[in-house]
């Protein structure tokens, strides 16, 4: 190597690639605008039959007994807070460190989120912070499986069911993960009485825009069918008041309760059913690739690499690498950018919540959950997509060893 690539790009040196790469990417095939096309020109692009079959294709990957899919993943938190009953005056448990949505689902119901710390070492909610946060109010958790990884499942569901607590799970990372062998939310052995999935473009599977609850309880199945949709019912026989049979005819509607415009369309229904028919080699994918990094890592002097949970087997969304701040002379802003400069666009993925001024507002304050901060001050997530070559994966190693190298004490 020439003394010149030895140097950060930053700093004058060459880049490790020519050509930016992102820390994730969707991945759409001509099977799925194909997909799309078709239900595009069949006559149904709203409220049809691909959201029924995207609906059971759900329920057939994971076990659970109902799938009620919606128009995000913050759409499917909400509503699995409202069929929870959360209200005002309940508190909800959840990490700081995840998207905002985890902890706002809580506010739109009028409830009070509360900040437990995270584990060092998975980066998930730590089980022992959450039973020092619970109080006479608290009504549920909402787990995050952050990185994909799954949380402690086994100490969270005893948790709640020892203070008769609903457990949500925050499952937007970790479509396809398992946990003691079994998908998340599966009929056997499942452990959230709700899990909610994302189908953003950067997670495993995309249709731009969605989301889903799975459940294997009916009535919260038949709260989160009606909250998706208005609170409107159209099935007379479930009616809460009579109607005049000879004046109201298959017309008639009644909203039963406050709901919310949810629902997903079917052209994204159509591009998630396709592109759930390679799910399974995306996650294989992404393991692969997490096991070159985990590989590349493991000695680097300089970066901590995220432990995971052996009951976890986990498909990965993110990968995270934390700096050792104590043992480089930059910055973590200075080593991200320096990464940008090198064509590997990185990303921090989370800032904790309650750093934010609309918790300050309520009496946050930094300091509040010590681990997850500390945490959160060296990380960045690096690439991790299905459709990197191996010369993308190399590139993004090269480039962490090299600015490890070159900032190192």
């Amino acid at each position: 190597m020439a003394d010149k690539e030895l140097i950060p790009a930053i700093e004058g040196g060459t880049p490790v690639r020519e050509e930016k790469i992102y820390y994730g990417k969707q991945w759409i095939n001509e099977d799925d605008v194909n997909e799309v096309a078709t239900t595009l020109t069949s006559g149904f692009i709203t409220c049809g039959p691909k959201v029924d079959e995207l609906e059971r294709k759900l329920e057939e990957y994971t076990g659970a007994s109902y799938a009620v899919v919606c128009s995000n993943c913050t759409a499917a938190l909400h509503l699995a807070c409202l069929a929870a009953g959360i209200g005002p005056g309940d508190e909800v448990i959840t990490t700081p460190i995840t998207f905002m949505a985890s902890a706002n689902c809580a506010l739109y119901c009028g409830g009070k989120p509360v900040f437990a710390d995270v584990d060092p070492d998975t980066y998930n909610i730590c089980p022992d912070s959450i039973r020092e946060k619970i109080t006479d109010k608290t009504k549920a958790v909402v787990a995050v499986d952050f990185t994909g990884q799954c949380c402690n499942f086994d100490e969270i569901r005893k948790i709640c069911d020892e203070h008769n607590l609903i457990m949500i799970e925050d499952a937007a990372h970790s479509i396809g993960s398992r946990y003691n062998g079994k998908v998340v939310n599966g009929r056997v052995g499942s452990y959230a009485d709700m899990t909610c999935f994302s189908f953003h473009p950067v997670k495993t599977i995309t249709c731009g825009e969605g989301g889903a609850v799975l459940t294997n309880n009916e009535e919260y199945a038949k709260k989160l069918l009606l909250y998706r949709s208005h609170g409107m019912e159209h099935d007379h026989s479930l009616f809460i008041d009579d109607i005049d049979e000879e004046q109201e005819g298959i017309w008639y509607y009644e909203q039963q309760m406050l709901g919310y415009n949810y629902r997903m369309t079917d052209f994204q229904a159509a591009l998630l059913c396709s592109q759930m028919n390679r799910l399974d080699s995306f996650i294989a994918r992404r393991k692969e690739i997490v096991e070159k990094y985990n590989e590349a890592f493991a000695d680097l002097d300089g970066i901590i690499v995220q432990k995971e949970l052996p009951e976890s087997d986990t498909s990965r969304h993110l990968y995270i690498i934390r700096l050792d701040l104590d043992k480089l002379k930059c910055t973590r802003k200075q080593f991200f950018e320096a990464m940008s400069a090198e064509n590997v666009q990185c990303q921090v993925h989370y800032v904790p919540v309650y750093w934010m001024p609309v918790y300050h507002k309520m009496g946050h304050q930094k300091g509040e959950c010590p681990v997850a901060e500390k945490i959160y001050s060296g990380i960045m997530s690096i690439p991790l997509y299905p459709r990197m070559t191996d010369d993308d994966v190399e590139s993004v190693i090269k480039a962490v060893k090299k600015l490890i190298s070159w900032y190192h004490i």
